[in-house]
């Protein structure tokens, strides 16, 4: 499963899991953006649109993983958003509140529902991987939401990491730098 599988880094990972031989549900807001992920290997390509920041929503695309292919092995939480260089004090409580919903709300939804089959599954665990970013440690200016939610990223990793292992459930973070995407 990759979360923000429509544009940028999602699409890009999806395709090389595609190339790889992976099954890839493709997950997002945008359905027309994940039929164009999709379209790359179509009988690799599972398009389930969902906003990970609604938890029934995010149930649900689980439930359809679950009834259609039997397991997950791989997620990778990848959706995402950022406030346009807004001053701190320019922040509006629903910007906050949209990228604190796509960048870390989003994650724990999916991270949740994939222990819940991953623990499961038979053979049993899987892996987890989280999108962060340098900005937690090295934030730019005028991106508090963004900078938040990726610190904040590093420490749900640590916990996931800690918390799967009895589970055999592995989770790693990636913290990628400037890469050449529509955010």
């Amino acid at each position: 499963l990759v979360s923000g599988a429509g544009s940028g880094i999602g699409r890009a990972s999806a395709q090389a899991l595609m190339d790889a031989g992976w099954t890839v549900v493709l997950a997002g807001r945008r359905a027309a953006e994940l039929e164009t992920t999709a379209a790359h290997a179509p009988d690799r390509a599972h398009v389930v649109p969902t906003d990970v920041t609604d938890e029934a929503g995010v149930e649900a695309l689980f439930a359809a993983i679950k009834a259609r292919h039997g397991r997950l092995d791989l997620l990778f939480n990848n959706a995402g958003l950022g406030t346009s260089n807004v001053a701190l004090e320019d922040v509006s409580f629903e910007q906050w509140q949209a990228v604190v919903g796509a960048n870390l709300t989003g994650a724990f939804l999916c991270t949740q529902q994939a222990f819940r089959i991953m623990k499961r599954q038979q053979p049993r665990g899987g892996r987890i991987i989280n999108n962060g970013s340098i900005s937690a440690t090295s934030p730019r200016p005028d991106s508090a939401p963004y900078t938040s939610t990726k610190h904040a990223i590093t420490g749900l990793t640590k916990s996931t990491s800690l918390d799967g292992r009895r589970y055999d459930i592995a989770c790693g973070q990636i913290d990628i730098g400037n890469a050449l995407t529509d955010m």
